[in-house]
């Protein structure tokens, strides 16, 4: 039983932010998801109407509230959560300036995430 409790303090939430939710933030959900499973992962994206013509995941406070660290694609990402949202997340979050030019799962953004990401 300690074990288990030992485990759950280990576990962290992860939010991972673009545009659409179909590319970027998506690949880095399933990337780390499948290879860090005493973390939590999940992903959004900051373009309403996109993500809602698409099927995806839209950014709302409660995963931001959720979320122990937000890493963000772009410096716009950033912003737009500041307009919608204010400074509140700030100190959870970082930019990993990563250029929406990659399709889902591509070798070269994962490679990118690796070297990006610290989990």
């Amino acid at each position: 039983m300690k074990f288990f409790f030992e485990s759950l303090k280990l576990m962290k939430n992860i939010l991972f932010v673009c545009s659409a939710n179909k590319d970027r933030s998506k690949t880095a959900e399933d990337y780390f998801s499948e290879k860090y499973y005493n973390f939590n992962f999940d992903s959004a994206g900051t373009n309403k109407k996109v993500c809602n013509q698409l099927g995806t995941n839209y950014l709302d406070k409660n995963k931001l509230d959720w979320a122990d660290k937000i890493y963000l694609m772009e410096n716009k990402h950033l912003k737009a959560i500041k307009e919608v949202f204010g400074n509140t997340h700030s100190k959870k979050i970082s930019v990993l300036n990563i250029r929406d030019v990659y399709s889902y799962g591509s070798k070269e953004l994962i490679e990118i995430l690796k070297n990006k990401v610290s989990i």
